[in-house]
């Protein structure tokens, strides 16, 4: 290599260096996505992969789809030079952990965004999506962290894992801490705690978008068992109420005015969830206490993100959170709901970006 090409292919690296110190993906991003808006363009639903089938430990088998990279597709030969300059740490996997009543598809931005910059886990938990339903006995968050394990073990058997999770999500990758508290620094090497809690939750505000109007309210705690056994009835209602059922998503899942289709594919997912399965798991929500869990995430970079009018878990829950996982980051975006992921989607993607890139240079300080 002449003198002249080392010198610029130096400042290139320098400044490539220079720009991951604030965060190596937010820079691939940036220079895939210049002339267009990353999942915009893409239906709602339409992205896959071949599908895995991981086998929980009581049987239930799990639908899992991991987006491998490709160095042929999406990034142009500057985009390759930079991720291997930037050190993007090509080898870590990133899972996403899905919501309550909500499938893998929900991570629609966040999956169009990394696709072939970093390799990616998603799956649809137990009952849920295209994966098998769970006993009663077995639909408890205890269980979705050992399903996560499952997961974690099939899907990416070696190398650092990026684990993140959007509510019920977030619980299930918490369980998984307290179970299996040896992966915390050793496999899982960073965390993403999306409007979520660790208990003390409202369960009521879990059931109000998905229940007709006249089945909710204060009949909400002392009915759900009554309403397990008439869940068929209640599926009903919920088809012949799907006006009321939208018109509850949009209140409940989003703090401001989202496009329609935005709550269009939310309602869909809610409303494709029997609600067998929502009384199913209703019951742990009231007793999850697992606070005295999150102070060990604080070993490795955790990022805690929720909207500031997220009226199923407020954000109240993230700032509790935030407080006690020492070394955690915090943001907070103004005016959005539970569906963050969705409505602002940018600035939790940008997020992300510092978590993953924080996780695999081990920089902490923001």
């Amino acid at each position: 290599m002449s003198s002249v090409r080392r010198r610029i292919v130096g400042s290139l690296a320098g400044a490539v260096g220079v720009a991951a110190a604030g965060g190596a993906v937010a820079l691939l991003r940036q220079q895939r996505s210049i002339s267009r808006r990353v999942g915009e363009e893409i239906a709602f639903g339409a992205l896959r992969s071949e599908p895995v089938t991981v086998v929980a430990d009581d049987g239930v088998p799990l639908h899992v789809e991991v987006d491998e990279l490709d160095d042929s597709h999406t990034l142009d030969r500057a985009g390759r030079f930079l991720r291997r300059v930037a050190g993007a740490a090509p080898d870590v996997t990133v899972v996403f952990v899905h919501g309550f009543c909500l499938t893998l598809d929900c991570w629609h931005f966040q999956r169009a965004a990394y696709r072939n910059l970093v390799r990616t886990v998603f799956y649809d938990q137990r009952s849920h999506g295209r994966s098998g339903r769970s006993d009663r006995e077995h639909s408890t968050i205890e269980q979705l962290g050992r399903d996560l394990k499952a997961v974690i073990d099939a899907a990416a058997p070696e190398g650092p894992v990026v684990l993140v999770g959007h509510s019920m999500g977030g619980m299930s990758i918490v369980a998984l801490a307290e179970e299996f508290p040896e992966l915390i620094g050793d496999r899982v090497v960073g965390i993403g705690l999306i409007s979520t809690t660790a208990g003390g939750l409202d369960v009521s505000r879990i059931l109000l978008p998905m229940l007709p109007a006249r089945l909710s309210g204060p009949f909400t705690h002392r009915a759900i068992r009554t309403l397990h056994r008439g869940h068929r009835t209640v599926d009903v209602f919920r088809r012949m109420g799907r006006t009321i059922a939208t018109v509850a998503t949009d209140r409940y899942a989003f703090g401001s005015d989202v496009p329609a289709d935005y709550v269009r594919f939310v309602d869909e997912m809610l409303s494709a969830t029997p609600f067998e399965v929502v009384a199913d798991f209703f019951p742990l929500f009231t007793s999850l206490d697992k606070f005295h869990t999150v102070e060990a995430l604080g070993a490795i970079p955790t990022s805690v993100v929720c909207g500031t009018s997220d009226k199923v878990t407020s954000i109240g829950h993230s700032r509790k959170l935030h407080s006690r996982i020492p070394g955690s980051h915090l943001l907070e975006c103004e005016g959005a709901g539970h569906m963050v992921i969705f409505e602002r989607h940018d600035l939790v993607n940008a997020e992300l970006d510092q978590l993953i890139t924080a996780a695999t240079t081990g920089a902490r300080s923001r």
